[in-house]
């Protein structure tokens, strides 16, 4: 037991130091700044997209590889789409053959059309020819019956026309419909980004709904840090930010409050005294502008630690070492 006694008081003197540092260190931080700007510790995040496939199938290709930089709609992955391609070329063949009934019942019609034209021509005839006493009441009869049935023949040819171009717009749509599946085996980036993670290799199979790869919108990144609820309470959506990262303390990153908790984090068990209360910590993100980020979308790097500086207030002066500084060069 008296063995282990050594390191048990040297793990007690390690977390009292670092209570002790951490609070010296936020004193000395709270010290360092005017009274109307908060800050927290946190690290850079961007926003993360998961590229799934809709339809299940065999990966055929993935076209991008971790890091790579790629722009919406640029084609990351091919999924096997061979039996929609065999039953596209039929639905295509079925859409020829409709559109053929088409012209072939328009022909008709106009055959139907020249009929009813002679027909009617015929009955105006026999009728001339009856009144004046020439024919028989059985001869205007029998040209009456002939219009008749050239009316009737070029009514059904219509009909013929309009199932056919319903033949037509049914198979046009099946095509469309076999196209939009196959589309859905080509897996395209819905915005642009930079791949973080490559999910699945040629060869494997993609269930619906299956992660091809994730990607990260660069021009989404921010900050997540935690503040009190006395700060909280005097910070608003759209306040006015700051951001020094660690890897880069020479440059001042502008930004603003994009998100505020509603809820609070590690909240006390029961909340009864002010002390428990001023204990309730916030999260709060802080957004870099996009066309900022786009400026200098190289050197974009997510997990990189630094600190936020938040205004409490509507119209804060910033303090000259919290002035924005940005590199001179693009990317550098």
């Amino acid at each position: 037991m008296k063995q282990y006694l050594p390191k048990v008081v040297a793990a007690a003197v390690g977390i009292v130091i670092a209570a002790v540092g951490y609070y010296v260190w936020l004193n000395h931080n709270a010290a360092r700044l005017p009274e109307n700007i908060a800050s927290g510790n946190g690290r850079i995040e961007a926003e993360e997209v998961h590229v799934a496939s809709k339809r299940a199938g065999r990966v055929v290709s993935v076209d991008v590889e971790e890091g790579d930089a790629v722009k919406a709609g640029q084609v990351l992955a091919r999924l096997d789409s061979s039996e929609l391609e065999a039953s596209l070329a039929s639905a295509e063949g079925r859409t020829e053959q409709a559109k053929q009934s088409v012209w072939e019942a328009r022909a008709v019609i106009a055959q139907r059309k020249a009929e009813l034209a002679l027909a009617q021509a015929g009955l105006k005839r026999a009728l001339t020819l009856y009144e004046k006493g020439h024919v028989a009441k059985e001869r205007v009869d029998q040209r009456q019956a002939e219009h008749d049935a050239a009316k009737a023949a070029l009514e059904g040819a219509n009909a013929s026309l309009a199932r056919a171009e319903r033949s037509v717009e049914t198979a046009e749509a099946e095509v469309r419909r076999i196209r939009t599946q196959i589309d859905d085996f080509v897996i395209k980036a819905p915005r642009s980004g930079r791949i973080q993670y490559r999910l699945l290799e040629p060869g494997e199979v993609a269930p619906a709904g299956g992660r091809i790869v994730t990607l990260l919108d660069l021009t989404d990144v921010y900050m997540t840090i935690f503040l009190p609820t006395m700060q909280v309470g005097r910070l608003f959506v759209g306040s006015d930010a700051r951001i020094i990262l660690d890897a880069a303390p020479q440059y001042v990153i502008p930004a603003i409050v994009s998100f505020v908790d509603p809820q609070a984090q590690f909240t006390p068990k029961e909340v009864e005294t002010r002390t428990e209360r001023e204990r309730l910590m916030f999260r709060v993100k802080v957004k870099i502008n996009p066309d900022l980020l786009k400026r200098y979308v190289q050197a974009v790097k997510t997990g990189l630690p630094g600190e936020a500086f938040v205004a409490l207030g509507a119209e804060v002066s910033w303090p000259e070492n919290l002035a924005v500084k940005l590199p001179t060069a693009e990317g550098s």
